[in-house]
């Protein structure tokens, strides 16, 4: 067998570049009581970029440090929903430079909580109008993508840690000779939620996002668990039943095993109460839950990670 001699045909695939993780805190100060925005930012431009790859042509480059500054500016005129902050992003690099014609804008929003107070000065409803304690590890996502005239809004939350310490059964699984795991009509159910959703239309991104969180919290409380994936649907099922404006959610939503302890090598009984929280190895259960009427659309879905 002799090697080919002939040249092989090679061209520039998709790409994509721009500053990632831009750390943006905005306090708006148009009150006595101040609010905080923290937020984490990437934007990355889609578009004619070939000569910078294949000539080193930098002409249609738009700097990432130039991306940068433009969200420390478009931050000036106030930030409002991760979503309409990127989607603003989305506009401005796409009607300001010709060959931007598309585009992906990530934000997270970190929270953060009023520090109560007794004081009567610089008090409000007993929190404090310009101090704050950082919130737990629940993060606010949201991802704009922008391909021409279509803008995709992906809206999520991601580390929303929940526990149930009965309510929730594991039973009737298949068994081989490898299997250990006891069947329970009673355990912890424990996980740490990540959800995506696409809106179908615009909406009051900051009322949504509160309700569906609501909702998702409500549902997984409620819902007497035969599986995790009983309750992943349930919950999915119910944010799309109260709101038309999304056509489907995601999650990734890790077992959190908790294992009784055994307690009687010290002469002690234990009813369930004290319990080895194992961190890995964790089940992982990802699933769509989604409107049978309303078509995919996978270019929403193209650049998040992972599942959801």
């Amino acid at each position: 067998m002799t090697e080919s001699t002939a040249t092989p045909t090679i061209a520039l695939g998709e790409n994509q570049y721009g500053k990632a993780e831009v750390r943006l805190v905005r306090i708006d100060r148009d009150t006595e009581r101040h609010r905080i925005t923290d937020l984490s930012v990437t934007s990355q431009l889609r578009g004619e970029f070939t000569v910078a790859h294949t000539e080193g042509d930098n002409a249609p480059v738009v700097p990432t440090d130039t991306q940068k500054n433009t969200v420390f500016a478009l931050a000036r005129d106030g930030v409002g929903a991760p979503e309409a902050f990127a989607l603003r992003l989305a506009e401005h690099f796409t009607s300001s430079f010709d060959w931007v014609t598309g585009g992906r804008w990530a934000v997270q929003q970190y929270s953060w909580d009023r520090i109560p107070s007794a004081l009567t000065s610089h008090v409000t409803d007993g929190t404090h109008d310009h101090a704050f304690v950082r919130g737990g590890t629940e993060t606010r996502t949201a991802v704009v993508q922008r391909d021409g005239d279509d803008v995709f809004v992906v809206a999520g939350l991601e580390d929303l840690a929940v526990l149930k310490s009965t309510g929730s059964e594991f039973h009737g699984f298949p068994k081989d000779r490898y299997t250990t795991l006891p069947e329970t009509a009673d355990r912890i159910l424990a996980t740490s939620v990540t959800a995506r959703w696409r809106y179908l239309d615009e909406v009051d991104y900051d009322a949504v996002f509160a309700d569906v969180r609501r909702i998702m919290l409500e549902t997984f409380a409620d819902v007497h668990s035969l599986a995790l994936q009983q309750t992943l649907y349930r919950m999915g099922e119910r944010v799309l039943a109260e709101h038309g404006d999304i056509g489907e959610i995601r999650f990734s939503m890790p077992n959190l095993h908790h294992f009784l302890v055994d307690l009687e090598p010290f002469g002690l009984d234990n009813p369930g109460e004290v319990f080895y929280a194992a961190d890995r190895p964790y089940g992982l259960i990802e699933a769509e839950v989604r409107r049978t009427d309303v078509d995919p659309e996978p270019r929403a879905w193209a650049s998040v990670t992972g599942f959801c």
